[in-house]
């Protein structure tokens, strides 16, 4: 199995907080309910790539995850041997966060989906949460939806709590989580609204729009992202971009447009957050 070296590191560990008979019945409870692929687009994310896949370590000990899938775009740096590392499978494509997605998707074996950016950490317990919503779709407890964890940012002060903010705000106003907020969804249902399309940009918006809104789940555990390009290009600079191109993508203007506004040279890394 493809997520069993990044699993080895916490086996032994886990398995001293809990008795092993409960352990064990635990686990096999896991296996039974839900099993999810993680699909991750990379870009050059040496830098919290590491990060990402460790926390979700926890999900593939108890056999949630089943199956880890990186989605290079021709990185140059340390990303595949990070990856590689972690025993996770490595699919080459062609750089773009949409066509990297749906390859993942294509290559996936397991009946639920989780996307997730290569720099956006799920904090601990988030498997919990996931599972006993995947549970409740299956069992036909409410209909098929999809789910996204609670945005955070990696930095402390009043800026990132502001952005926080309003990312709380646009989700339960307008159900419109964005991809580094993750996306777990059946692969059932992922197929029949057509999956992630190849664009230069707003592959997250585009996706979520084909659902209704009623099914869109926010649960509670967070997605705490980098917030590097947030110092990097000022806190207000780069919301007020955010902004403006989601604008744009409401007002019909073309995609590949608006990815000339956003700066489409670093798509394959980019959050956008607010």
């Amino acid at each position: 199995m493809a997520t069993k070296n990044i699993a080895r590191t916490y086996c032994s560990a886990s398995s001293r907080d809990m008795p092993n008979g409960a352990l064990v019945a635990e686990r096999l409870n896991m296996r039974e309910r839900v099993m999810i692929t993680v699909v991750i687009p990379t870009l050059n994310a040496e830098t919290g790539l590491s990060a990402t896949l460790t926390a979700l370590v926890p999900a593939v000990v108890e056999g949630l995850v089943r199956e880890v899938i990186v989605v290079d775009g021709g990185s140059s740096d340390r990303t595949l041997s990070i990856a590689e590392q972690a025993g996770v499978e490595v699919v080459a494509s062609p750089a773009g966060r949409g066509g990297q997605l749906r390859a993942g998707a294509a290559r996936a074996k397991f009946p639920w989906l989780l996307f997730l950016h290569a720099d956006t950490v799920l904090e601990p317990g988030w498997e919990r949460e996931a599972a006993a919503f995947m549970e409740r779709v299956n069992a036909g407890a409410r209909e098929p939806a999809a789910a996204a964890f609670d945005f955070a940012l990696d930095d402390m002060g009043f800026a990132p709590r502001c952005v926080e903010f309003f990312v709380r705000l646009r989700c339960i106003l307008l159900r419109l989580p964005y991809g580094d907020q993750g996306l777990l969804i059946s692969s059932q249902l992922y197929s029949k609204i057509g999956g992630y399309r190849v664009m230069p940009l707003m592959e997250d918006v585009d996706i979520v729009q084909r659902l209704k809104r009623r099914q869109i789940i926010l649960l509670r555990p967070r997605a705490v992202t980098s917030a590097l390009r947030y110092r990097r290009d000022g806190y207000l600079r780069r919301v007020m971009k955010n902004q403006f191109c989601l604008l744009l993508y409401m007002l019909r203007v073309p995609v590949g447009r608006i990815a000339q506004v956003y700066g489409a040279s670093a798509r394959g890394a980019t959050n956008r957050g607010a």
